[in-house]
């Protein structure tokens, strides 16, 4: 056209700057490929530890546990204890723990399953008062026009005890790698921490290892202190309350609190639910059976809004999403055990990720 600027013969082909037309693509080829690569490789990663669950569960729970127990072992070097009869010594005093707390736990438990049909009967004739409201809701249903399926309160039968211990008791070989494994780990783990310092070339990333090796250290060691206190804590409080309110086994019950306690949300849940069970079956109204769940509630409410968060969120400030979600993945993953690794896993992913990100990085800007 007349009015067009002609370019030189020389820059034929070559696009104007300021040409609208050419629009840069948002995502190469090659990126999409590197893209679906990544998530090939997250998701062949995610199918081996669920695979073989039997071998990476004991020894990822050896890892973290022994980087927990790994300041005790220095305290107990500090007065000439070699350290591997620190570590038969600290596995040795946290196994025996370990047994007295599941030793309170496990005499009314086998009492209580012996009764269960009994127990199944009478927790039935107990949510009678619940009728009622399930008939006003059938009716809702048939005005409505639902299905008209729902006519009494019916409870669960017993065919899940024996797949729920098989879901939660590890197997024998399982339960001695990972004390094996856990007793080599805290032995030798300044060693494992030297060669993997010197594994790098460069000073610089020599230098970064050994903070995100010693950072790593005292915050999970900090963590498993600070949370046992509190879980210690918890279980007295529950027990106390038990004793209260009449409760049969409050020692008992006080002792499952503070080991279900480790696992964030779902085992305050579920202690929820074994004393508003034991609560219904052991007292004559639903008011006192109900008295000490309740007081539960508001006690681990407390706990986890305000004493929790002062203590531990100021030392490992944990977003509650992020912790839900890891919570949930590792769960799905590898059950209670994973339940009880997500915190001190994603522990590990923040502090590694703070070290590795760049400081320069840009930042959003605040509001």
């Amino acid at each position: 056209m007349p009015h067009e600027r002609q370019l030189p013969h020389e820059l034929e082909g070559t696009p104007v700057p300021d040409s609208k037309t050419e629009l840069p693509p948002l995502i190469r080829r090659t990126e999409v490929v590197a893209i679906c690569l990544v998530g090939l490789l997250i998701i062949c990663i995610i199918a081996g530890l669920y695979l073989a669950k039997a071998f990476f569960l004991p020894i990822t729970m050896a890892f973290i546990v022994g980087t927990m127990l790994s300041p005790a072992a220095n305290f107990l070097e500090r007065y000439r204890i070699p350290r591997p009869v620190a570590a038969v010594l600290i596995v040795a005093v946290v196994s025996a723990a370990s047994a007295f707390m599941v030793s309170l736990i496990a005499s009314p438990a086998v009492e209580w399953s012996g009764k269960l049909p009994e127990l199944g009967s009478l927790l039935r004739e107990k949510l009678h008062v619940f009728d009622r409201p399930l008939a006003l809701w059938q009716e809702l249903q048939s005005t409505l026009g639902g299905p008209d399926t729902l006519t009494t309160l019916h409870l669960p039968k017993i065919d899940w005890v024996q797949p729920t211990l098989e879901f939660l008791s590890p197997t024998f070989a399982e339960f001695l790698l990972f004390i094996a494994t856990l007793i080599l780990f805290i032995a030798s783990w300044r060693d494992l921490r030297r060669a993997l310092i010197m594994n790098f070339g460069e000073r610089e990333w020599r230098l970064r290892a050994l903070r995100i090796l010693n950072e790593i250290e005292d915050r999970l060691g900090g963590y498993l202190l600070m949370v046992t206190m509190i879980n210690a804590g918890v279980g007295i409080a529950t027990g106390l309350i038990c004793a209260v309110t009449g409760m049969p086994n409050p020692a008992s019950l006080g002792a499952l609190a503070a080991i279900l306690n480790f696992i964030p949300i779902i085992g305050p849940v579920a202690m929820f639910a074994v004393l508003v069970v034991v609560g219904l079956v052991s007292f004559p109204t639903l008011s006192a059976g109900l008295l000490a769940p309740a007081m539960f509630a508001v006690m681990t409410f407390l706990e986890g809004h305000f004493l929790t968060p002062t203590i531990v969120g100021r030392r490992l400030a944990l977003n509650a999403l992020a912790v839900f979600l890891t919570l949930a993945f590792w769960t799905w993953l590898w059950g209670p055990m994973g339940a009880f690794l997500s915190s001190p896993l994603l522990i590990v992913a923040l502090i590694v990720k703070e070290h590795l990100t760049p400081s320069a990085s840009p930042q959003l800007p605040e509001d």
